[in-house]
């Protein structure tokens, strides 16, 4: 088990793992809700999934480290809250939590990229094309302490992504918190960016593109099996990546089924 509080309500959170044959679901009270994109209920600062049961916040960085660990079936998480726990502000520790667990079950066919797809979704742009698993992230903002990062890599780098924090600026967070946004964001679980530069160590120099890609991962796991083909997420948000996980699925001559 593992505890804490979320990064957006604030509130109390624990989550347990446990293995149980069939899909990878959430458990809260007696809600139970898949870990698919036919059950994003909300993209606002972080991805919900609910039913009419329930909901579940902030998911992503779990689900980055599920995907990252080869874990796609024969799990239960059982959540005490509304969110998930902000812990570090990274995956790592779902990741710590995942090891408890042995190996995962076999993984499922993967989803077999066979014609490129493209997607503008207000200022995000998401492709995809046939060939090796892979994941491009870039991201630009104006801040000079982040400005253009770009990352990529295949599945044997997901985990490179993994102790990446999750960043905001001082400039937007009473904004944040008038909204009910981001009311436990602190030093101990985000990089936060002042004025001048972050206001604690970076973990690693592109810190703030392996989290995108990291968030990406995570949304692109609610599409229920590996994604085997060149993904490129171009200032990527939870919004514009669950409309492009819904339109491949639309799409019927995108994808096939093989071994992963």
């Amino acid at each position: 088990m593992i505890s804490g509080h979320g990064l957006h309500t604030g509130a109390p959170s624990w989550v347990r793992l446990y293995r149980e044959a069939g899909p990878v679901r959430f458990r809260r009270g007696g809600a139970t809700i898949p870990a698919h994109v036919d059950f994003v209920v909300d993209t606002r600062r972080s991805t919900t999934l609910g039913t009419a049961g329930g909901r579940v916040a902030t998911v992503e960085h779990l689900l980055a480290a599920l995907y990252a660990s080869g874990w796609w079936e024969g799990l239960v998480i059982e959540v005490s809250a509304d969110e998930l726990p902000i812990l570090d502000g990274s995956a790592a520790p779902w990741l710590e939590l995942l090891g408890d667990l042995g190996p995962p079950p076999p993984p499922p066919q993967g989803l077999v990229v066979e014609n490129a797809f493209s997607l503008r979704h207000a200022h995000s742009t998401l492709r995809v094309h046939p060939g090796p698993a892979r994941l491009c992230a870039e991201i630009h903002f104006a801040h000079p302490a982040i400005g253009k990062q770009r990352w990529c890599g295949g599945p044997q780098r997901f985990g490179e992504l993994l102790e990446a924090r999750t960043f905001g600026f001082l400039s937007d967070l009473e904004a944040l918190r008038a909204q009910g946004l981001a009311t436990a964001a602190s030093l101990q679980n985000a990089i936060v960016y002042g004025s001048e530069g972050p206001l604690s160590p970076l973990r690693f120099p592109d810190e703030p593109v392996r989290h995108k890609a990291l968030d990406a991962l995570g949304d692109l796991y609610l599409l229920g099996r590996p994604l085997l083909g060149c993904v490129e997420v171009i200032r990527g948000s939870h919004s514009a990546h669950v409309a492009f996980a819904q339109a491949l699925l639309r799409e019927a001559m995108l994808l096939s089924l093989r071994p992963s």
